[in-house]
């Protein structure tokens, strides 16, 4: 793949449980390059998605991601793919018992920091940079839908990313605070970090302009709005 390449599809089926999700998808991601994915509930989107870090696997079909093959990629290699991702939900999934920081702290232990005056120093920055600095004290259950937002692209961003999967991340959320979390993204892949969003909410699309593929009747194809 050239250098600015980050996904390459060609031909790919898309399955779960012996179902075909998607078929012939063919696609290109480069760096510094915003996508939405568009669709009704259920057309395939967040299937998609999961196949880009090997959680559904590619069994037919040319599937590159950065270096790797997503048809022979090996078990081992699946963590350090990962690490290349950052991946923010609908549903948050912050651990609810625990700080802001300690959130933010464990992602980076799991992925094998150790220096604490690094960690810090990290956690620090990518709070400015989703615009929550004095917010590292507070519990989950102290902060708004859309602060909680802030705080999971905060924990996509820990590891430097080269992408950033964002599954419905407006889904929960009013349509104001939604504008300003899709603005950040839009920010975020400005800076350098390519941007995959899922949606069905046209009108962000509209807002915010990126490249735009839609997911219908088992097929991804190019969409203008």
């Amino acid at each position: 793949m050239d250098n600015d390449l980050l996904i390459r599809y060609n031909d790919v089926e898309i399955c779960q449980r012996e179902n075909v999700i998607l078929n012939s998808v063919a696609l290109e991601q480069r760096k510094r390059e915003f996508l939405y994915i568009i669709g009704k509930v259920g057309s395939g989107k967040t299937s998609l998605l999961q196949t880009f870090y090997a959680e559904i696997p590619v069994e037919k079909g040319s599937a590159q991601i950065f270096d790797y093959d997503l048809r022979k990629i090996k078990k081992k290699e699946i963590p350090l793919l990962r690490r290349r991702i950052g991946i923010v939900f609908q549903d948050f999934q912050l651990l609810i018992d625990r700080s802001v920081e300690e959130n933010l702290r464990f992602v980076l232990k799991a992925t094998g920091w150790k220096d604490k005056n690094a960690i810090r120093q990290r956690i620090r920055e990518v709070l400015l940079q989703v615009g929550m600095p004095e917010k590292g004290y507070k519990m989950p259950h102290e902060l708004s839908g859309g602060e909680k937002q802030r705080i999971v692209i905060a924990r996509a961003l820990l590891n430097s990313p080269e992408l950033i999967l964002a599954d419905e991340p407006t889904g929960n959320l009013d349509p104001e605070t939604g504008s300003k979390i899709v603005q950040l993204l839009h920010d975020i892949c400005d800076n350098g970090t390519a941007v995959i969003m899922t949606t069905h909410n046209y009108s962000l699309v509209q807002h915010f302009p990126g490249k735009v593929k839609k997911c219908e009747n088992g097929a991804l194809f190019d969409y203008d709005l």
